[in-house]
């Protein structure tokens, strides 16, 4: 519950910083466990490091993960499309009996699906990449998800940062 407000708290601040200044509306920001997810559009490389620079100011930030894209703004449909995918994500999550999928945050950009949070194990991780890169719509999924120390051993890889072991999952 802690690290839950933490996490909001630290979305909130960074949010009004981006927001406080010109040309960052189209940034999304999700964290968790401490771990800042930027994504979105920015017009210029120098705004894409100003966010992340923006990021790391902020007292909670442990990790920052930059996959803002630079490009001319996509407009109502590119976000439209992108949020029916989170949506079918997050269904596909749900129907699964071994996911928990309230332990995950998910969120699209062009099509690219973002899955963060904490996975019971490396099985269960596998499962909800799977189930992610087979929904309609997902170019490649990228997985900021770490597994639950309280379920690895001393020897297993406690984090996946990146995208999934073996490249991008495309459809």
């Amino acid at each position: 519950m802690g690290q839950a407000l933490d996490d909001s708290t630290l979305s909130n601040d960074i949010k009004t910083r981006l927001l406080s200044e010109e040309g960052f509306g189209e940034v999304d920001v999700e964290v968790a466990q401490g771990l800042v997810l930027l994504s979105g559009r920015v017009n210029t490389p120098e705004q894409r490091v100003r966010a992340e620079d923006i990021a790391w100011s902020a007292p909670r930030t442990q990790d920052v993960a930059n996959e803002i894209n630079i490009e001319p703004a996509g407009g109502f449909l590119a976000n439209a499309a992108d949020e029916l995918v989170t949506a079918r994500v997050r269904a596909s999550l749900m129907a699964s009996k071994t996911v928990k999928s309230i332990n995950y945050n998910i969120e699209t950009y062009n099509g690219v699906v973002y899955l963060m949070g904490i996975a019971r194990s490396q099985e269960e991780l596998t499962e909800a990449a799977e189930r992610a890169s087979v929904v309609t719509g997902v170019k490649r999924v990228v997985s900021y998800v770490r597994i639950s120390p309280e379920r690895t051993r001393p020897s297993s890889n406690t984090a996946n940062n990146g995208e999934l072991a073996g490249g991008p999952a495309t459809n």
